[in-house]
């Protein structure tokens, strides 16, 4: 990125001898990185970093402002920054490069040499706690440049404006002094209000850039100085603006993008237990509770992790997991938009890997710079533009001079004009005579020629023989012609009586096309009545279907019925045999037989009726 290139850029010329620049020095063209250098952008932006802090240290130790600083006095600050570095100490170069002799005072040229060389080369990132460092530049600053308000009252604690003067730094341009321009200083208060609450209102600030001193930028004294005055803070509590500044200092310099209590679920034992979470760009640690003195675990992140919303179980609701290549966490949020906040945050994070960035702000901070860039180029366009629209004026101002110039000489020409137009008329009217001799002199030339005609009649004369001996066959001709005008005149008749018939076939077609359109209605009409009909139909046919149903059951339950007749008959039939059977029997058991007598042969004896079930008469 552009902010990469620029920090390797400003570390190259403080390194390479003969591109060393003062750090007092004010803006100057930044070279690019050569292909294959030693150092990466990583490397190059923490040193740009680092030396930040370390000019305000050295301009602190400046004490007459004349770009120098006492052997003495840098030999302790390289002490103490080794020492805050966590780099190994150097006793032979340190009294070598510092030791005493007429030479005086160093500058930052001859400073830089050795801070190359013997501390910021051996700066490894992650071994020193870069908070430290920035406290023992701060220090040393604070004590000259930091100052109250003008009434000795500080509305910001001594804790609060050490952490705005490291976002002071993060967000200050690359070029020294450091100076922080109006769009930066307006972003990082909004942030602030966002912390707090508080709606923001930029009609001080922008009253405030509105002196034509810090049109261009503010430094850090400034903005302090601005900051403890009370008018940003008016009405807030120093509570409530100290937990804002160190929630916008996390966010910022510590690169934390989301931190609160989440509920996690246990790999070994499966419990749920509520840990204080923190979310970096490369990290996701979770400690005890909100003091960070016990850490229990880290969730490394890279571009292959990826983050999930879960469905309610275990009586856990908001539940989402963060997937790494060796194993899944399962967490769970107080409610939904805490869930969103956080799995949106992650993603971040794991975007932030993939694209090889370390932080959100470095990248939101050159985005802003290059927006910043970009609008001054659209400016300078704009300016440019205007300037050409300012010659296009002037130049059309000459064409109009040059038009009334014009106009002039065209008032001139038509004066021409008229003179020539009045000549003109004037031989206009000597022609007109001359023609008028002329015609005099024609009517003369035809009275020569009358007397030529009389001698031409007695010519026709002669000629009018010839013409009777035309005139005979003209009449055969007109004969003809009159056949011929005859049949022309026929056909124009016909031709008319034509005419007419077609006159009265459109009449007869508008006709038509009436009694169409009337048929057409009529049509709708009809078929509307059809449509009616064919619904009557349709009910009837099912009304009618229902009774042929209906119909076909009775038929059906009638020829069951007679099945059922025929089949009793047949059972009454049945029965009456054996009705007939046990009559004979019965019969026979009613008259025993005495002694002596003969049994009675059946149907010979005297016979006894019995009626059946059926209601016949049965006789026995």
């Amino acid at each position: 990125s552009a902010a990469r290139a620029r920090s390797l850029a400003r570390a190259r010329a403080l390194c390479v001898p003969g591109r060393r620049r003062e750090l007092e020095a004010g803006p100057c063209p930044r070279p690019r990185p050569r292909p294959g250098t030693w150092c990466s952008f990583a490397v190059m932006e923490l040193r740009g970093e680092l030396l930040k802090s370390i000019w305000y240290a050295f301009t602190a130790l400046d004490v007459e402002k004349s770009g120098k600083v006492s052997k003495s006095q840098l030999k302790v600050l390289s002490h103490n920054l080794c020492t805050v570095l966590h780099i190994p100490h150097d006793p032979v170069a340190l009294e070598e490069h510092f030791r005493d002799d007429d030479d005086g005072p160093v500058s930052s040229q001859g400073y830089m040499p050795y801070l190359n060389k013997y501390i910021l080369d051996k700066v490894v990132e992650g071994v020193f706690v870069k908070e430290n460092f920035d406290e023992l530049c701060w220090t040393l600053t604070a004590k000259k440049n930091y100052k109250h308000d003008k009434n000795g009252n500080c509305t910001i604690s001594d804790r609060d404006a050490f952490r705005l003067w490291c976002l002071f730094n993060f967000l200050s341009e690359d070029r020294y002094p450091l100076m922080m321009v109006p769009d930066e200083v307006e972003y990082l208060l909004k942030k602030i209000c966002t912390e707090m609450s508080v709606e923001w209102n930029a009609g001080e600030l922008d009253e405030f850039f509105a002196q034509e001193t810090f049109q261009n930028g503010i430094t850090v004294w400034v903005f302090l100085e601005w900051v403890n005055s009370g008018r940003f803070t008016r009405g807030i509590e120093r509570e409530t603006l100290t937990m804002a500044v160190e929630e916008v200092y996390q966010e910022i310099i510590e690169d934390v993008l989301k931190q609160g209590y989440l509920w996690k679920k246990g790999q070994l034992r499966r419990n749920w237990t509520e840990r204080w979470f923190i979310l970096k760009p490369n990290v996701l640690s979770y400690y005890v509770s909100e003091d960070r003195k016990e850490r229990k675990g880290i969730i490394p992140l890279d571009r292959n992790c990826c983050v999930e919303v879960l469905s309610e179980r275990d009586g856990k609701r908001c539940m989402f997991c963060v997937k790494t290549p060796s194993r899944t966490f399962e967490m769970c949020a107080s409610d939904t938009k805490q869930r969103q906040e956080w799995t949106t945050a992650i993603q971040t994070a794991i975007r932030l890997q993939a694209e090889g960035k370390k932080s959100l702000h470095k990248d939101l901070k050159q985005k802003r710079r290059d927006q910043r860039e970009l609008r001054e180029k659209r400016r300078a366009a704009k300016e440019e533009e205007l300037q050409r629209l300012k010659q296009l004026q002037e130049e059309k101002e000459r064409k109009l001079q040059e038009l009334e110039l014009l106009k002039e000489a065209q008032r001139q020409a038509e004066t021409l004009l008229k003179e020539e137009n009045q000549r003109r008329k004037q031989q206009h009217e000597e022609m007109q005579r001359a023609l008028e001799i002329q015609l005099r002199q024609a009517e003369q030339a035809r009275a020569s020629m009358q007397a030529e005609m009389e001698l031409k009649e007695a010519e026709a004369d002669r000629q009018k023989k010839r013409i009777q001996e035309l005139e005979a066959m003209q009449k055969s001709l007109e004969e003809a012609l009159f056949a011929e005008v005859t049949a022309r005149q026929e056909e124009e008749s016909k031709r008319y009586a034509q005419t007419n018939l077609l006159t009265e076939e459109e009449e007869k077609m508008k006709e038509l096309m009436q009694l169409k359109e009337e048929q057409e209605e009529l049509i709708i009409k009809t078929e509307r009545e059809k449509q009616e009909l064919k619904q009557e139909m349709e009910s009837k046919t099912r009304i009618l279907e229902e009774a042929q149903k209906q119909l076909e059951e009775v038929r059906v339950n009638r020829q069951r019925a007679d099945q059922d007749v025929m089949a009793a008959q047949r059972k009454l039939h049945q029965a009456s045999s054996h009705v007939k059977h046990w009559n004979v029997q019965m019969n026979r058991l009613m008259h025993p037989i005495a002694p002596g007598e003969k049994r009675p042969i059946a149907g010979s004896s005297s016979t006894s009726s019995f009626r059946g079930s059926g209601g016949h008469r049965l006789e026995v």
